[in-house]
This record gives structure tokens, sequence and C-alpha cells, in this order.
């Protein structure tokens, strides 16, 4: 998922270069939704990793 988020963010940046506004900041707005959701779902699985590691030890 943060492999989409660094595309998205590639294509956001060249589109803002080249004057494609619209593209630019929907590009951007998809990076960062992406690179959030990927945050927060290594955090819950991070959460579940150490809680299920305690019950079986």
């Amino acid at each position: 998922m943060i492999k989409w988020a660094i595309i998205f963010a590639v294509i956001g940046l060249i589109a803002g270069v080249l004057g494609f506004g619209g593209i630019a900041g929907g590009a951007m707005g998809i990076a960062k939704f992406l690179f959030i959701a990927a945050l927060v779902i290594a955090a819950v699985l991070f959460l579940l990793g150490v809680t299920i590691f305690k019950k079986v030890t």
C-alpha cells in the first residue's frame, strides 16, 4: 500500500509541475489517504501481534 502511495505522490508531483492542478490535487489526496491507511493497518497488526504474543507465552 505504501508503494501505491508513493506512485500517486509522484504522479501528483509531475502533474503539479506540468500545470494540471486538479489532477495533482486528486493524486496527492489519494496518496495521503493510502499512506495514512497503511500506517493504521500497520499499527493494528503490531498491536494484535503484541497481544497474541503475550497470550502464547
